[in-house]
């Protein structure tokens, strides 16, 4: 309002009144609603974006492992949960469940905060090796979790491989003591509908076997559901 009346003084002090008086009211009228909304409509849109930014950067700590810079176990099981309830095409993939050995030993012995390195490590390896559409998430501790959509056992089996001899060789050296990583993993996958509570439990039976093997293993097994009943009417 303040720039309407200070448009109209303007248009009133150039010249004495004239005839076209009115048309400089009606370039006044036209004109103040212009100088006034376009500062405003610039703040309200440049507001709107800073809270989609800000609403963005709030969805991705809720689904992100603070530490790893993972999912958390929350979105991973979300997302995965997703896949599996995908009803185009043949339901197909596998999930990787993969546990730091002797975790407990190395969080003792170097302290909880070098600990934290291991896991940062592990998870950096856990990304570079998987592909683009895999599902990376941090289940708890020092266990994670890879989904892969459309792979078979044996795709699942030499991802996994990868992983294994990946963090075998990667450089972990607390306070400069060289101390070497390694994982163990179990996996299963899967040509049918499943379940994620279902799938996770045969991809921990093989962290369990592997476990029990000696540690530093893969035991990946395709998924043997049994027939669905028919119905007879």
């Amino acid at each position: 309002m303040v720039v309407s009346w200070i448009v109209v003084a303007v248009f009133f002090s150039s010249a004495e009144l004239t005839s076209d008086l009115s048309i400089r009211l009606f370039g006044a009228a036209t004109l103040s609603p212009l100088l006034v909304g376009l500062p405003l409509f610039y703040l309200f849109t440049m507001r709107m974006r800073q809270l989609a930014v800000e609403n963005l950067r709030l969805a991705r700590l809720a689904n992100t492992d603070s530490l790893t810079g993972c999912l958390n176990r929350g979105a991973f099981t979300e997302l995965t949960q997703e896949f599996l309830s995908d009803r185009e095409g043949t339901p197909s993939g596998a999930l990787l469940v993969i546990d730091a050995d002797n975790f407990k030993a190395i969080n003792d012995a170097h302290g909880h905060d070098q600990g934290d390195i291991a896991l940062t490590l592990i998870a950096a390896t856990l990304r570079r090796i998987v592909r683009t559409g895999a599902l990376v998430g941090r289940l708890g501790g020092e266990e994670f979790g890879v989904y892969l959509p459309g792979a078979n056992r044996m795709s699942a089996f030499l991802v996994a491989e990868r992983i294994r001899r990946g963090i075998r060789r990667a450089s972990f050296s607390p306070r400069g003591v060289p101390c070497p990583l390694s994982v163990s993993i179990g996996g299963a996958s899967f040509a049918a509908p499943i379940s994620f509570s279902e799938l996770f439990r045969c991809a921990d039976q093989g962290l369990y076997a592997a476990k029990k093997a000696g540690r530093n293993m893969v035991e990946v097994a395709a998924v043997s559901l049994p027939p669905a009943p028919v119905r007879r009417a």
